[in-house]
């Protein structure tokens, strides 16, 4: 098991090219295809009913912009990929999420980067909606970040169906480490027993140990990211939305704080 094939979202804001540079990487280290992907719709405003003089000249101006758009996205993406042979770009005037849904299907991993409070929005993808749909694993990358070497890497473990799917996902990578951490926090509730996922790391001739973890009152999430730092670890593997999306949302949870704030790469499958 190989990532043959890796789909990167690519928008306007400045860590667009970081990350296009770091799925370039990653596509040079697994041998794959590199596929660049954008789309945007233009905010049209609520037309007055029946025709107007000026509503196809307003349409055809408003896709003009969109089209410059999705051109300056195509340049950041030919310039942060330079070099490489096995490149596709694909975009259209569409709705970001749909489109990069439509496509995922060419695609053994989605390279996104975390949702910007500020930027231009029509471009934005919620990493949480491609999570929960996609039906591929998701690579959130933070800014600031242009290279994941995935050479230590950490596993939130919770014995869930989407921690086990994020781990067969995981697998290309976990793989090529030098050393795989399963970390289970207990959150008040008991941390999950971790050696079936151990010794199904061991069967793959995985390197991996177990570290339990007490949260002690701070958010599971921070533990996490504490203890994957602590193992000098820079891909963090978990599954994610245990809960309902709308639990989480409404109480936390630790997929909404690590897609919200995580330093580090994480790679979460739903």
């Amino acid at each position: 098991m190989t990532f043959a094939s890796i789909m990167v979202a690519v928008d306007l804001a400045p860590q667009a090219r970081e990350r296009v540079r770091l799925a370039g990487h990653l596509a040079d280290d697994f041998r794959a295809r590199l596929i660049g992907v954008a789309a945007e719709r233009a905010a049209y405003a609520v037309p007055p009913v029946g025709p107007t003089p000026a509503s196809s000249y307003a349409l055809t101006a408003s896709n003009e912009s969109v089209l410059d758009d999705l051109r300056q996205a195509h340049a950041a993406f030919e310039e942060a990929s330079a070099g490489r042979s096995r490149v596709e770009w694909r975009s259209n005037i569409d709705l970001p999420l749909p489109f990069l849904m439509a496509q995922a299907a060419a695609a053994d991993l989605v390279v996104v980067g975390r949702r910007a409070e500020t930027g231009p929005a029509l471009f934005s993808v919620d990493p949480g909606d491609l999570v929960m749909h996609l039906g591929r694993p998701v690579l959130i990358v933070p800014p600031g970040i242009d290279h994941l070497d995935g050479r230590r890497v950490a596993v939130g473990w919770k014995d869930s169906r989407e921690a086990r799917r994020a781990v067969r996902d995981a697998l290309p990578f976990l793989r090529r480490a030098s050393h795989t951490v399963v970390v289970a926090v207990d959150d008040g509730r008991g941390a999950a027993d971790t050696r079936n996922i151990v010794g199904f790391l061991q069967a793959h001739d995985i390197a991996v140990t177990a570290l339990h973890r007490d949260a002690r009152g701070a958010e599971p999430s921070e533990t996490l990211i504490d203890a994957a730092s602590e193992q000098a670890a820079d891909l963090i593997v978990t599954g994610a939305y245990g809960h309902s999306r709308l639990r989480e949302w409404a109480l936390g949870g630790v997929t909404r704080h690590l897609l919200a704030a995580s330093p580090i790469c994480c790679l979460m499958s739903h």
